[in-house]
């Protein structure tokens, strides 16, 4: 890339958000850059005592339809698009009164924030800009002599190298900042056509984008020769795009994606209703419990798999306290995450220097739609976000025995935390606590079988004569193919099973468990998690 700086002698400001406006604008001044604005933007820039052209006076016409037409003018895009060295471009400059604009700087009216804070239909219409976008394409297609700056975080670097190039820009910054610009407008145009086709209802569009602002860039991905990103989208849903992190150490891809599945999780629990606690290991949780306080629960869920629980993700449906605090940090944790923690929790916490702290402000609602996307190769799978909620479900009993309060109490507990669990998926609970977790495996009966094997372990480590999955009840994401899934669950303990339902061999499965004297409740809702 051969390098040929050129010299900013005019620029066009247009921006919503004016923060490091007026220094920007005075820095530019300082350069001798003659400014030209619009609107609010030009009021702002004469009221701090610069000398600025309106853009009407540059094209002659005034701004007109409320606003809306104002910038799309050839004396603004034929500044934008001219080639500087081609002579046809300059001759027709010339002929029509065209002056060069050398620097673009536009941040676009504030459509995400005006949908984020519930606005009307018509409201957030007005909000969608169009004269910005055209001039931000413009621009960036002709940065061999153009700059074109698309938010504030971008102002010093082009003021460093106007300092640096006695006024000018180099091609290196006008490519980079070509290329943020038009992720900027494909972010701003995915935002519009997703918040349209929620509007309308529509489920597969023909054309489907999504786009993002840069959080983080990370180490790497999820191995070390992988690279990786953090996005936010305009999705402001609570949790670990939108938490605040105290302290500890940067967080990586894989602390990331267990984070979300924690606060996912804890999300089932209605905080007003109990406290909560949910430990996760590698995208799955490895320990779930509900009581009487936050630190009960962290309790009762790290008896489940101590072993795993080492180096997991905890998340809570409370402000994190004192006592929780002093707990958890008595084994190795990567990332605590809850709505909000306590002066002295944080205090506790900070001894931890390692420790991540994130601070979520509220819980994600588990009803809440939404759509979730996998990459696959060449194509993207988008769907709803599974929002079916324990509380809103119909719990039919099929067995000859009814499950006892206890039992359904139970039963309920297990299947929230089934949602959250990767297929296939079998959950032993007693005591509003699991008690085994069988996570991810191409058979059903294995699940159950290695959710058996780890309670069987946190028996022996907690010196118990058995397992707590005696009189325990066991929830499946999915129908049981076949009795033998269950038949193994009756085998390690289990007195009651939700599932489901939906097998051709459901009267098999029903007929295997009144023989067996447990009771069976069908939810007719499927949870697979893949």
């Amino acid at each position: 890339m051969t390098d040929h700086p050129r010299r900013v002698t005019r620029a066009l400001l247009s921006v919503s958000d004016k923060t490091g406006l007026i220094e920007f604008a005075k820095a530019l001044a300082a350069h001798d850059v003659e400014l030209v604005s619009t609107g609010g933007t030009a009021k702002a820039i004469a009221a701090a005592g610069l000398k600025v052209k309106d853009v009407s006076d540059l094209t002659g016409f005034p701004e007109m339809m409320d606003g809306r037409v104002k910038t799309l003018h050839p004396k603004v895009h034929g500044g934008l698009l001219a080639i500087r060295d081609n002579k046809e471009h300059a001759e027709a400059m010339k002929a029509h009164g065209i002056a060069p604009i050398d620097l673009l700087v536009v941040n676009l009216y504030p459509f995400e924030a005006t949908v984020d804070k519930g606005a009307g239909f018509e409201d957030c219409i007005e909000n969608i800009d169009i004269g910005g976008p055209a001039m931000i394409r413009a621009a960036a297609k002709n940065h061999d002599d153009v700059a074109v700056v698309v938010e504030a975080d971008d102002y010093k670097a082009v003021l460093d190298e106007l300092a640096a190039n006695k006024g000018a820009t180099t091609l290196k910054l006008r490519r980079r900042l070509a290329a943020k610009a038009y992720a900027r407008t494909a972010a701003y145009d995915a935002a519009i056509s997703n918040w349209f086709n929620r509007q309308l209802e529509i489920d597969a569009p023909d054309f489907r984008a999504f786009g993002g602002k840069l959080i983080q860039s990370l180490r790497y991905g999820e191995n070390p020769h992988q690279t990786a990103a953090f996005y936010a989208t305009p999705d402001k849903r609570p949790g670990v795009s939108t938490a605040r992190q105290l302290q500890g150490k940067e967080l990586s891809y894989n602390n990331i994606n267990d984070t979300d599945a924690a606060y996912e999780c804890i999300g089932e629990f209605d905080a007003k209703r109990t406290a909560a606690c949910v430990i996760v290991k590698h995208a799955n949780p490895c320990g779930v419990a509900e009581g009487t306080s936050l630190v009960d629960a962290y309790r009762k869920a790290l008896a489940c798999d101590s072993t795993s629980a080492f180096g997991g993700i905890i998340a809570m449906n409370r402000a994190l306290d004192a006592d929780t605090a002093r707990e958890i940090t008595k084994i190795f944790t990567e990332v605590i995450i809850a709505p909000d923690a306590s002066e002295e929790a944080i205090a506790i916490i900070g001894g931890k220097k390692n420790l991540r702290l994130l601070l979520a402000g509220s819980l994600p609602d588990p009803r809440a739609p939404g759509l979730t996307a996998k990459t696959v190769a060449g194509g993207l799978l988008v769907q709803s976000r599974d929002n079916a909620v324990v509380d809103d479900m119909t719990f039919k009993v099929m067995t000859k025995r009814a499950p006892t309060d206890a039992e359904m109490r139970d039963l309920k507990f297990a299947f929230r935390v089934a949602k959250h669990v990767k297929s296939n998926t079998i959950i032993y609970a007693k005591d509003l606590a699991t008690v085994g977790i069988g996570a991810g495996q191409m058979s059903r009966v294995d699940s159950a079988r290695i959710a058996a094997r780890k309670a069987q372990d946190a028996a022996n480590e907690l010196k118990l004569a058995e397992p707590l999955t005696k009189g325990s009840v066991v929830a499946s994401d999915a129908f049981f193919p076949f009795a033998d899934g269950m038949l193994a669950c009756i085998e390690a303990g289990a007195t009651a099973v939700v599932q489901p339902g939906g097998s051709m061999r459901d009267d098999e499965v029903i007929k295997a468990a009144d023989e067996h004297g447990i009771a069976m409740v069908f939810t007719g809702t499927r949870h697979f998690r893949h």
